[in-house]
């Protein structure tokens, strides 16, 4: 029996590479397109789901790669593997996703979509109404922005933007000026939309859509008087978009980062997709413009960008097709107005504030199916209430035109004492972390771009009230970012409290942000850097030793990504000693579950549904009798735990503890309908299901939890 352990052992590494633990994770979302029981425009969101997802992927994690594989010392963590030969390997995998992905949209979703009269017009089956209106189109909305560019000496190849559409064409003739010029390349401003409806007088169907790429091919002589046009292919470069800055060096950060993002757009480059029938001379000629090789290119059998197909669903106008309409729970809250925001229904007279509602007892919000409203309502309430003296945020992604801001902005100028930490390095979201912290600013906010070297993404809001001739504080602490339009389809806990235990916590770790002191004393809160990282080694040691000695050991976990080397050891390590660990992982897990001698009582389930799953909840049995349970702005990876400013908060009011327990981590081991079982060699299987077993989903079962409170 020793034997066949050991020979199992050694037949899986302990880590599963973090890239190619991603490239599975959007392998589920894909899933997700071809799934008969989800509403048929809901699966073509999906389609584009996974589409984004793999180009982030190439500029952010391949491109990476791609920086440190020059470096012959470099290894990938935590698996310890050469960069060249992880590159290798996902080029082959990525590819096989791409190939499913245009498999899936002309062979499922296409043909689906005409049956219910969605239809893609090829030119091949237009009629002669069609094209008349086509060439109209062309004529006066296309080709008056599009600029040709012959190649030849004095027009040398263009500098294309990152990700945008463009088409090389092969000429024969000469032109204007008596050259013969061979090829030309025609780039698509972004600002022309890639997906055309057809109006009533160009066709009897009522969705009908032509791609720009055909529209464009089918006229681009147009753009070439004189000469001849024998080729015609789209194509689409992907660019490292990782962003640059020596933050020892610089004095600014901001004005480091500007000078940064302009660039960004300009990377190297790291992907080229090409229409599958742009003859092998064309693309050959391309990959030596961009310096690349065969294992980064790409042939696809439709249009070179996915996500383009995003606007069908609105275009289409089909509701019947897509996921019901949900509106979050209001049971909690009560639209006051437009502009004040929302007041708490569950006050005991209606002159109560928000204050006192939350001094009475902790309050619990489980977003999307609660209302984000109390938390912007938060805000405003203490942004006009004149005990209230300080304010203290901080800001990771807030999205434009956000609610957040305006009240930020109406504290300032209300002359309380309002800091705003603004992460300006929060990934894609770099330009409007800028203006709005310039805005904020211009309000007199004090804004303060956190700890040089350490992403500030703890999501807090404190707030200092006079009250009986003393001060009270009051908090917020989330797991998800203050974003008005991500909170609609995150799955995230907040908690507005008044405890001491935190409130004393927060204000600690506001004043280490803002004046850089030593204050890591925390009395209930773990805090990365410093204690959140030692803090989760101790309790999965703890429960290690009480399941060594006999007592009930536990651990359930739930998080976006598991990749840290020292937390996935000490987890191998409690797994021997007989502690029962379920961890929930959305994305990266390099944990690998399911080995006998290592891993063998460690199970790594993942769900995905209509809603991200975006907890990150901690669960410990601790054998004493009083279990811990904690929420957290950070995942179980080693940026989160070693180079970030995270908060991980503890659950301490009896009722939230059941509710957090529940909804976020007990349902979730039960869904049979969207959860997806991690297996020893890293690919995932959906959770199976008996034929008489019931099926369930922890996204429908609080849909419908939440829809019953109102």
């Amino acid at each position: 029996m020793q034997g066949d352990v050991q020979e199992t052992q050694q037949d899986y590494t302990p880590y599963i590479n973090r890239e190619r633990s991603l490239l599975e994770f959007n392998r589920r979302v894909l899933a997700q397109a071809k799934n008969p029981e989800i509403p048929l425009l809901e699966r073509l969101k999906f389609l584009c789901i996974s589409s984004s997802n793999m180009d982030e992927f190439f500029e952010v994690r391949m491109a990476s790669l791609y920086e440190i594989s020059t470096d012959p010392s470099a290894r990938t963590k935590p698996d310890g593997q050469l960069p060249s030969q992880v590159i290798t390997t996902l080029s082959e995998v990525t590819k096989e996703i791409v190939y499913d992905q245009y498999n899936t949209l002309n062979h499922i979703l296409i043909p689906e979509l005409e049956k219910e009269n969605i239809r893609f017009l090829r030119r091949r089956q237009w009629n002669e109404q069609q094209k008349e209106w086509i060439r109209q189109f062309f004529l006066s909305s296309l080709q008056p922005v599009l600029s040709p560019m012959g190649l030849d000496p004095s027009h040398p190849f263009p500098r294309l933007l990152n990700k945008s559409l463009n088409f090389i064409v092969s000429l024969e003739g000469k032109d204007a000026f008596g050259r013969s010029n061979g090829l030309a390349i025609v780039q698509v401003p972004r600002s022309l939309p890639r997906i055309i409806k057809l109006p009533p007088e160009a066709t009897d169907g009522e969705n009908d859509f032509v791609f720009l790429s055909s529209v464009l091919h089918s006229n681009v002589s147009n753009l070439f008087p004189g000469m001849t046009v024998t080729g015609c292919h789209q194509f689409r470069l992907t660019r490292n978009t990782n962003l640059f800055i020596d933050e020892e060096e610089i004095d600014d950060i901001m004005s480091a980062l500007q000078g940064e993002l302009y660039s960004r757009d300009y990377g190297g480059a790291i992907r080229l997709e090409v229409s599958d029938q742009c003859p092998k001379n064309m693309y050959q000629f391309l990959l030596d413009q961009f310096k690349m090789t065969d294992d980064q290119l790409y042939q696809v059998d439709g249009p070179v960008n996915l996500i383009r197909l995003n606007s069908v669903p609105d275009l289409a106008n089909r509701p019947d097709l897509l996921f019901g309409p949900f509106t979050p729970s209001m049971a909690k809250t009560n639209q006051a107005s437009k502009k004040g925001g929302f007041k708490l229904f569950t006050r005991k007279k209606e002159s109560e504030s928000m204050f006192e509602r939350i001094a009475r007892k902790d309050v619990l919000l489980h977003h999307p199916y609660d209302s984000f409203a109390p938390v912007i309502d938060f805000l405003y309430e203490a942004a006009k209430d004149p005990s209230v003296l300080a304010i203290r945020m901080t800001l990771y992604r807030t999205g434009e035109k956000s609610a957040i801001i305006d009240a930020l902005e109406k504290a300032a100028r209300a002359g309380k004492e309002v800091t705003a930490v603004v992460e300006l390095r929060a990934r894609f979201d770099e330009d409007n972390n800028i203006l709005q912290a310039n805005r904020l600013q211009d309000a007199g906010v004090n804004v303060v771009y956190g700890v040089v070297g350490y992403k500030t993404h703890a999501k807090m809001i404190y707030i200092v009230r006079r009250e009986d001739h003393q001060l009270r504080q009051y908090v917020h602490l989330g797991t998800g970012n203050y974003h008005h339009i991500t909170s609609r389809f995150y799955t995230d806990f907040g908690l507005l409290t008044a405890n001491p235990k935190l409130t004393n916590d927060v204000a600690k770790i506001f004043q280490q942000l803002t004046s850089l002191g030593d204050t890591k004393n925390l009395d209930s809160i773990l805090q990365s850097p410093f204690t959140l990282h030692t803090g989760m080694l101790e309790r999965i040691a703890r429960e290690t030793e009480n399941a060594r000695e006999g007592r009930s050991a536990r651990i359930i976990a739930k998080m976006n990504g598991l990749e840290e080397k020292h937390i996935i050891d000490a987890l191998y390590e409690a797994s021997n000693a007989g502690v029962k660990i379920d961890l929930i992982v959305r994305g990266i897990c390099s944990l690998r579950p399911g080995v006998p001698g290592m891993s063998e009582n460690i199970t790594v389930t993942g769900v995905v549904g209509r809603f991200l799953e975006h907890h990150r909840i901690y669960y410990f049995e601790n054998a004493k009798g009083s279990p811990e349970l904690y929420c957290s702005s950070a995942d179980w990876m080693r940026r989160n735990l070693l180079s970030r400013v995270e908060t991980c908060f503890p659950i301490l009011d009896k009722d939230n503890f059941q509710q957090v327990y529940t909804e976020g981590l007990a349902i979730y081991l039960e869904d049979n309908v969207g959860s997806w079982v991690l297996q020893p060699d890293g690919c995932y299987q959906p959770k199976p299901r008996r034929e008489d077993e019931v099926a369930f989903s922890a996204q429908q079962w609080l849909m419908d939890k939440y829809a019953d409170q109102d």
